[in-house]
């Protein structure tokens, strides 16, 4: 970075153009994202036209979209011509609509093309994260006529390691690794030599269905078909990667009571911020008024027997803790496939078995802390480590049935996380406590 800096500095153009070309495409986007605005227009416009798209696929979206307003418009014009039709529609996406239609006008016809068709299928959908630049082949093609084709059209293709054969109608017949091309005799035809039991995405297919089809098969590139079963394009495992980072994110935020935002953290303005979180806090304050019209309800056997009082806070953390414990290993269980609705009852008795375990040692712990360090009678401390048993198992069992209830009627698992459950196993936990202490200390 400094070397940079000090090149730019000193206008030393020439020599930072070839520092520039010896690094990998992916650094010098890191680069450009922790320069001032200024420093990185000028060192995008240093780069080579080959390598100045790819670069501008890595970046973030706030500079790409500095840039691209930077430049003139037939630089931005051909900056979207050369990227990839995914990497050109997810940036378009987040630009403003003047702006993209700007850009559109000056783009080439093809790129139009391609662009329009994959903003067509639903957000988030296979359609709409694939590319339409991949190799397709002829059955009756020789081996030699289809590396000739490859070459001709490899380098505006997304991968070439996997072409896929389509007849007449552009149905998918097959696939030809690259592999098997170049080990097979040139007289051979692709109908020989392709591989027909082939694995593909619909183009309505959901995001995250599709990562989970990518980490079952361990495939590097799947082709999307229509409903006719008609080819039009493919997804690739760098795709993948993305997909899984912004599902993995939106579960994170979900399962922290905040609703999910597509922008990196630095860039996402106060008031933004403010709304993606202040639902769920309301939601979560106004719910957790429950909890002191139960204590309000015992408020004459908190004033005959005001040590109760102390306890309170541990019970109810105790069981907020043991709830996070199990919801965030079910739904990630969910996320992942691992965990079906038919599994509910086995999960429920393993569960309870855990949750037996961990309430006795808890209970049994507490009642040595009781007695010699809080120095309580010992009616008290039963009340408190019984307590404490059933609020750790009525705890895990609400955790871990409710995000599997939420998936089977159609809501995120996410959303049934500790905060919620949190909030329904405080109120439960004290109305246990206080009719316990009722019976056992005769309030």
């Amino acid at each position: 970075m400094e070397e940079i800096k000090k090149l730019l500095e000193a206008k030393q153009f020439k020599q930072l153009r070839k520092y520039l070309s010896e690094m990998n495409i992916a650094d010098i986007a890191e680069i450009l994202d922790e320069l001032e605005d200024e420093e990185m227009l000028k060192l995008f416009r240093i780069l080579p036209k080959d390598a100045a798209a790819d670069v501008f696929s890595y970046l973030e979206v706030a500079s790409q979209q500095f840039i691209i307003t930077s430049l003139s418009d037939r630089e931005a014009a051909t900056i979207i011509d050369n990227l990839m039709a995914d990497d050109a529609t997810d940036f378009l996406e987040e630009m403003p609509a003047n702006i993209v239609k700007k850009l559109l006008t000056n783009a080439s016809a093809e790129t139009r093309r391609d662009i329009n068709h994959l903003l067509r299928y639903p957000e988030y959908s296979a359609g709409s994260i694939m590319t339409v630049e991949y190799i397709d082949l002829k059955e009756s093609l020789t081996v030699a006529q289809a590396i000739e084709r490859i070459r001709r059209k490899g380098l505006d293709s997304e991968t070439i390691n996997i072409c896929y054969v389509l007849d007449h109608e552009r149905k998918l017949l097959g696939t030809a690794a690259l592999r098997y091309l170049l080990l097979s005799r040139p007289d051979q035809t692709i109908g020989d030599i392709m591989h027909e039991n082939v694995i593909a995405i619909h183009t309505l297919m959901d995001q995250e269905e599709v990562a989970a089809q990518f980490k079952k098969y361990d495939f590097t590139a799947m082709p999307v078909v229509d409903n006719e079963n008609r080819m039009v394009g493919i997804i690739t495992v760098d795709d993948i990667v993305d997909i899984i980072d912004e599902e993995t994110t939106e579960d994170i935020e979900k399962m922290a009571a905040i609703m999910p935002s597509d922008k990196p953290y630095m860039y996402t303005g106060i008031f933004e911020t403010y709304k993606k979180r202040i639902p769920w806090l309301l939601l979560l304050m106004v719910s957790a008024t429950f909890t002191g019209q139960v204590i309000k309800s015992f408020e004459d056997a908190l004033s005959v027997c005001t040590v109760l009082t102390l306890f309170i806070p541990m019970l109810m953390d105790t069981g907020g803790n043991a709830g996070g414990q199990a919801s965030v290993t079910v739904i990630r269980g969910l996320s992942l496939g691992e965990i079906e609705y038919s599994d509910v009852f086995g999960i429920i008795w393993k569960e309870l078995r855990v949750a037996l375990l961990c309430g006795g040692t808890l209970a049994a712990a507490n009642f040595v802390k009781l007695m010699l360090i809080d120095q309580v009678g010992i009616s008290v401390a039963l009340v408190v480590c019984l307590t404490l048993v059933i609020t750790v198992i009525m705890a895990k069992l609400i955790g871990c049935t409710l995000p599997i209830l939420a998936k089977k009627v159609g809501f995120d698992p996410a959303v049934m996380a500790s905060p919620f459950i949190t909030t329904i196993v405080d109120a439960l936990s004290l109305i246990v406590y206080f009719q316990i202490a009722t019976h056992l200390l005769g309030l």
